[in-house]
Formats: structure tokens, C-alpha cells, sequence
């Protein structure tokens, strides 16, 4: 997909289809929609007036010209009222307009950039956010299908500019679109991919690329180095299963002088959870070849800020391994001693997100220098059916940094909600024979897997994020497609632009 940035009278371009928005709160056509609606012959406000164009978000009518004016049709896009409009959006109107025109077999078109010349949105906010939209939201994976065709995509979109100063933060803002909708794409694809062929060897073989790609150090570690230091936790998770374990490191360097300001990112890779001894019912166990989103989703991460190249030192964990059932498993009761040499009592082997990500996190900080940490994982039941696929749930040790966590990741349209974290529900996890119980029982079972976690931050400030109910979509929606999420992508990349902590 190509998008350009020009400064033309709309009224000259010819493509296929041009893309307009209308608030549902306001008659008032903006100015573009005004020179549109005047060569059409007052046909866009016939078509207000008489409530046949409501602008409603998620509403579209397509208008053929009929040969007034050099492009073929025009697309009216509800834009919902006014006081809600945002980079979201944008965001949301040009995945869902790109796979309405994608449908109807228009694969080039143009659009206005939306809020600019009212003052509401900046140019290059827009400009990321019609990027961002527009691929994600065509996102397709296909890399299985056998017969392929028909299954062409958007090829090209212009961007009308009516002001030729603002053209230029426009194209910086599409060109860091691009990047950052590059770096979500990747975490689908690995997300999407099945755990025949995403395998703990192939998740480092990415990472390997992705570092290559970037110029990122990276450090990849095998069963003996794990063995090594220590890694108890992630070691019992990887028992069942014949595929090799791994531990990902990558570090992006993007302030040397500030070698201990480090954002830290550590993702859950699960390649597949069959649950382990304590086995998950078959209904829908194939969904868990997605139970390594929150890997998937720092390296694609990665990807995106070795791209941007903002001035701040990133380092990307990624704990992976599959959870598997087999003669050398773990089993529930077995004591493990993890990183940091607590021991923890296996309950429920099912609960193996929490046990790697232990060790992950300790690592992250005794041998990386991490100062401030993220974990991202499809970690509980228990936050589905507190916020369903709506909202990512938030845990964490230090007000402040849950705070900006939670407010990077609302800002770019992936929300979120913080739990609380007192101190009782960590009673739940004390164990008789060990330091702590791998589980806690069926009462708030997000908030103590959350203290479970707690207890492997090494003192930094540290926010959890659990996508389980977040990490797939079942419809397509705005820039969100069926299959994988791709997971909090976006926010991680902003938390590193923004470099606020």
C-alpha cells in the first residue's frame, strides 16, 4: 500500500472514490464537503436533509458523480458527533471506509485529512492515525489459504491537503503510521501463525530478523543458560514438551548517556497452551496458539521503535516455550525455585504464564538494568469476563506509572482499566510447603495472578497488562480485523516516543 500526501483542488483529482466526513450532530458541511456538494449539484445535503445520510459512526453511502466531477464516486463517512471526534476516530473511519471501498473491488482512493483546518487535530496525528487505520484495518493473513485469489488489497491512498504548510508534518505523520502499523502487522502474523510453525525456535529466528533489521543487540538463551541462572519457573513450564525453550532479549540504545533510564518490555510466549497436566477442555483450544501475543507483541514493538528511533534505551523479554503435557511434565504439587530463589508450589499448571514471565522479569532487571517495566500477557480467564474484549486490565506496583500507562494506552484507542492491589489478596497465594502458590483460588483470580507478579519486580515500577480478552477480535471493526489483535502494540511504541517516566 502507498500513501502520498499532495496539495491539489480536490475538484481535479481523478481516482475512483473520494472519502468524506459528516458529524451526526452538525448539518454543516465542512469546507471540502462544501466544494463537493456544490459541483454535485446540492446532492450530499439533499441527501442530509432528507436523513438518508444520518453521520452516525460506522455509517457509509456511496455516491456515484455520474461525470460532474473527475473522481467516480464519493464515499460519505459518518463520523458520530462531534465532541466525541478524535485521532480514534480517524483511526477507526479509515479501517472500516478502506475495507467498505476494498469490498466493492476499489483498491485506490483519495481522502481529506480529517480535523486539521477546524484546529482540532494536528497534522501529524492525523496523518499517523489515517495510516495506522487504513493498513490495519485491511490487514489480511492469508499464508495458509491455497487458492488466493481475490484477495487484492488497497493499493494506493491520497491525502488532500488544501494547505500547502501543513503537507509536510502530514507525510511525517503517515510515514510513522506506516512504521508502527508495520510492527502491529508483525505481531498478527506471528499471533495468526500456527503453533506447528510458530514455534519457540522460530519466535527467536523472528526476534533475529527483526534485530538484524533494526541494528538492536540481542541475546538469545538456551535450556543450559537458563539452568545456569537459575530459571527454575520458566524451566518446570517447559518440561512437557520436546520444542527447546528460549529467552529473547533485544536492546534498543537510543540514549547512551541515560544507560539506567531503560523501559523495559516483557512479553508472555506461550507458543501453545494445552494447559499442561491440569489440560484445558478441547472447546476452543486451538485459540491458544495465540497464548504468546504478549511475546509477539514486544517484538513487533521492537520492530517499530528500531524504526522511529526515538531518543530512549528500550529492552524487549520475551520468555517463550510451549505447555505441554508428557511423561517429564510438571505436575501439580511440584515446587519450583525461580530466578530469584523464591520457591513456588504448582497448583494448577495451567496457570504457566505467571511462572515464566518470574523469571523474565528478574532477568530483565539483574542482568539488562531495566528501570521501569511492562509485562504484557494473555495471563486469565478471570479478566474476560471482568471486561470482556472491551478493555485490557492494568496491575501494577506504582501509581504513576500505571497512570501513564493507562492514559497512553486510552489516548490510542486501546483501552484500559486498573485493578486494585491490595495487599489481602496476596494472602491468597501463601502456600504451606513453599514461599507462594502458583494460583489463588476462584475469588479475583486477575488481581492475584497480578500479586503473584508482584513478587518478581525487583523493586522497579511495574505495570501488568492482561489481553486475554483483548489479544483476538471476532468482527471486524475500525482497524481491528478477525484473528489477532496483534495486543498493545501501539501503546508499548507511544510509551517509548513519549519518554515520560
Amino acid at each position: 500500500m502507498e500513501i502520498k500526501v499532495v496539495t491539489e483542488d480536490i475538484l481535479g483529482i481523478n481516482t475512483p472514490a473520494i472519502i468524506i466526513g459528516l458529524y451526526e450532530d452538525s448539518k454543516e458541511l465542512d469546507s471540502v464537503a462544501k466544494i463537493l456538494d456544490e459541483a454535485m449539484g446540492g446532492a450530499i445535503s439533499q441527501l442530509r436533509n432528507d436523513q438518508e445520510i444520518k453521520g452516525s459512526s460506522g455509517e457509509f453511502t456511496l455516491i456515484h458523480t455520474l461525470g460532474r466531477i473527475p473522481a467516480q464516486r464519493i464515499l460519505v463517512s459518518g463520523l458520530g458527533r462531534k465532541n466525541n471526534f478524535d485521532l480514534n476516530t480517524v483511526r477507526a473511519l479509515m479501517g472500516n471506509a478502506s475495507r467498505y471501498l476494498r469490498a466493492k473491488g476499489i483498491l485506490s482512493f483519495c481522502t481529506t485529512a480529517y480535523g486539521i483546518e477546524s484546529g482540532i487535530l494536528k497534522p501529524v496525528g492525523c496523518g499517523q492515525a489515517i495510516a495506522e487505520g487504513a493498513i490495519l484495518g485491511t490487514y489480511q493473513f492469508h499464508n495458509y489459504r491455497t487458492n488466493k485469489e481475490n484477495q487484492g488489497n488497497t493499493e494506493e491512498i491520497t491525502i488532500v491537503s488544501r494547505e500547502s504548510d501543513l503537507s509536510g508534518s502530514l507525510e511525517i505523520g503517515v510515514r510513522q503510521g506506516e512504521m508502527i502499523a508495520n510492527g502491529v502487522a508483525l505481531s498478527r502474523d506471528m499471533s495468526n501463525t500456527p503453533a506447528n510453525d510458530l514455534t519457540p525456535s522460530k519466535m527467536a529466528e523472528i526476534a533475529t530478523t527483526v534485530a538484524r533489521e533494526g541494528n538492536l543487540d540481542i541475546t538469545i538463551l538456551d535450556r543450559s543458560n537458563m539452568e545456569k541462572l537459575g530459571m527454575g519457573a520458566l524451566l518446570g513450564v517447559a518440561r512437557g514438551s520436546h520444542q527447546p525453550p528460549k529467552l529473547i532479549a533485544l536492546e534498543y540504545k537510543g540514549d547512551p548517556d541515560r544507560p539506567k533510564h531503560v523501559l523495559g518490555l516483557i512479553g508472555k510466549g506461550v507458543t501453545f497452551d494445552t494447559g499442561g497436566i491440569s489440560l484445558k477442555p478441547a472447546l476452543n483450544m486451538e485459540n491458544m496458539k495465540g497464548d504468546m501475543t504478549g511475546g509477539s507483541s514486544v517484538i513487533g514493538a521492537m520492530k517499530a521503535i528500531s524504526a522511529l528511533k526515538p531518543k530512549i534505551n528500550v529492552t524487549g523479554v520475551v520468555p517463550t516455550t510451549e505447555n505441554m503435557p508428557g511423561g517429564d511434565a510438571q505436575r501439580p504439587g511440584d515446587i519450583v525455585r525461580a530466578m530469584n530463589n523464591k520457591t513456588i508450589e504448582v497448583i494448577n499448571t495451567d496457570a504457566e504464564g505467571r511462572l515464566i514471565l518470574s523469571d523474565a522479569m528478574v532477568y530483565a532487571v539483574r542482568k539488562l538494568g531495566v528501570s521501569h517495566m511492562v509485562d504484557i500477557a494473555t495471563l486469565t480467564g478471570a479478566i474476560i469476563v471482568s471486561l470482556g474484549s472491551v478493555r485490557i486490565g492494568v496491575f501494577g506496583n506504582n501509581q504513576e506509572w500505571i497512570d501513564q500507562v493507562v492514559r497512553t494506552g486510552n489516548d490510542g484507542g486501546e483501552r484500559m482499566w486498573s485493578f486494585p492491589m491490595d495487599d489481602d489478596y496476596g494472602e491468597q497465594l501463601k502456600s504451606t510447603f513453599a514461599d507462594m502458590m502458583n494460583v489463588g483460588g476462584k475469588e479475583a483470580g486477575s488481581i492475584t495472578a497480578a500479586k503473584f507478579l508482584s513478587e518478581f519486580t525487583e523493586g522497579v515500577p511495574w505495570v501488568h497488562l492482561d489481553i486475554a480478552g483483548s489479544y483476538r477480535m471476532s468482527v471486524d471493526k475500525g482497524w481491528h480485523v478477525k484473528g489477532s489483535s496483534g495486543g498493545p502494540v501501539r501503546t508499548l511504541i507511544n510509551l517509548a516516543l513519549a519518554d515520560s517516566f
